[in-house]
Formats: structure tokens, sequence, C-alpha cells
């Protein structure tokens, strides 16, 4: 596999953003809160809208193709910062694209945002994503309060980002 670069998308990037996120949740329906038929007609002051409301935006890339994604919120009341959409393409799962995903996710939230503890939601039955995030320190800690069919996890003890 070839070296697997990561890139910021700002809202002028919107093309290729929307590219990815729709084959994202064409792929994995159940994985996302939103669903396909909600975003295959949104005009681009829609996906722009997207990327601005969101702060970091990352698109991974193999020889330049664009293979997986990852977002990060802007730090909530309880001073954590939520890891969203990440996904990779069928055809690099396997690859280290999704662990190159979550480091990045995480070395961005450590710079833009220290002190917060680093979150996210995952469904109970998506198994390789639970192992991917156990790998990266991320533990259980109960229900998604978003959704309670999700589960809800903390990188690390959730201390050591605060302190």
């Amino acid at each position: 596999m070839s070296r697997i670069d990561t890139r910021v998308v700002t809202p002028a990037d919107w093309r290729s953003w929307r590219d990815l996120r729709l084959a994202a949740l064409a792929d994995a329906p159940d994985a996302f809160g939103s669903r396909l038929a909600d975003w295959a007609g949104a005009d681009e002051a829609r996906w722009r809208a997207r990327l601005e409301a969101v702060p970091v935006n990352l698109v991974l890339e193999i020889d330049g193709a664009p293979v997986g994604m990852v977002s990060l919120t802007a730090p909530d009341a309880e001073a954590q910062v939520e890891v969203i959409s990440l996904w990779v393409a069928p055809q690099t799962r396997g690859h280290g694209v999704g662990d190159e995903a979550i480091r990045q996710a995480v070395a961005h939230a450590a710079k833009r945002y220290p002190r917060h503890r680093v979150v996210l939601s995952v469904r109970p039955d998506n198994r390789h994503a639970l192992a991917l995030y156990e790998r990266h320190e991320f533990t259980d800690a109960g229900p998604s309060p978003d959704d309670p069919g999700e589960r809800f996890m903390i990188r690390g003890d959730g201390a050591a980002d605060l302190e």
C-alpha cells in the first residue's frame, strides 16, 4: 500500500467532499446520522455550509485519490471534541486508512483544542469500528447522549486531555 496523505478540506473543496460523503452514505447508510436521500440533491451552498459549520474536515488520500474522511466538531459545553463522519472506502479497508484517520483527528484535536476530551459515538454492531477505536485508546462510556442505540466512547480515561 502506498503512503496515506491527509488533506484539510475547506468550503472551497466542497465538490470533492460531496463526492466522498455521498459515497460514504451510499456504502454505509446505517453508520451515519445523515441519509443519502437527505444529501443527494444538496446544492453548493448546503455543502459549503456543512464544511463551515464543522471546523475540522480531513480527507485521506492514496496516490492522490480520496479513500477516507473524518471530521471534528467544535468543543461542546463539557469540553469535548467529537470525531464524526469517519469513513474508509471499501477497497482500502484493512490497509491502515482508518488508523491514520484517527491519528490525524486526534492530532488535530490536540493542536486546535488542547485540554479537551476526544469522544465519538458508534453503533455497537460495527465491530470493525469498535476495534479501530479501542486500538486508539477509546473506551466505552455507555450509551451515546445523542442516540441511546449507539455507544459513547472517550479517548483514554478522558482526564489526561483536560490537564
